[in-house]
């Protein structure tokens, strides 16, 4: 068994695509912006690899859930990054909003960022 795809709840789906893709560097998997579909993978993944639905939120159950982590200030999703420091630049530079810089912990470096469709998202580096 492996992971084949996972979501995140979003506000407006081609909007997210559109930074999941242009700022943050992700490659479309699938886009039918006919039906509000759109699916985001890794930029060096291989074929097969786990995709990331970018899922609307337009059940209230979601949209619930993505509101709240938001107004708690809660990272729906973690991405690994090989330098942490150095991905807070390059975004940085590009006009992300990031909650605050760089930061260690026991576990790795991390930075928490707005991906302005919803949601933080937790860059993480071992």
């Amino acid at each position: 068994m492996r992971l084949k795809m996972c979501s995140i709840h979003v506000r407006e789906c081609a909007a997210a695509h559109a930074f999941y893709t242009e700022t943050l560097g992700f490659e479309t998997l699938m886009a039918m912006p006919e039906y509000n579909l759109f699916i985001v993978k890794d930029p060096g993944a291989e074929p097969g690899g786990v995709g990331l639905l970018l899922e609307p939120s337009d059940n209230p159950i979601g949209a619930d859930y993505m509101n709240g982590l938001h107004g708690a200030g809660i990272p729906a999703i973690v991405f690994g990054v090989p330098d942490v420091r150095a991905e807070f630049e390059r975004l940085t530079a590009a006009g992300v909003t990031f909650q605050g810089e760089p930061a260690e912990a026991p576990s790795g470096i991390t930075a928490v960022f707005d991906d302005t469709c919803g949601n933080f998202v937790q860059l993480h580096q071992d």
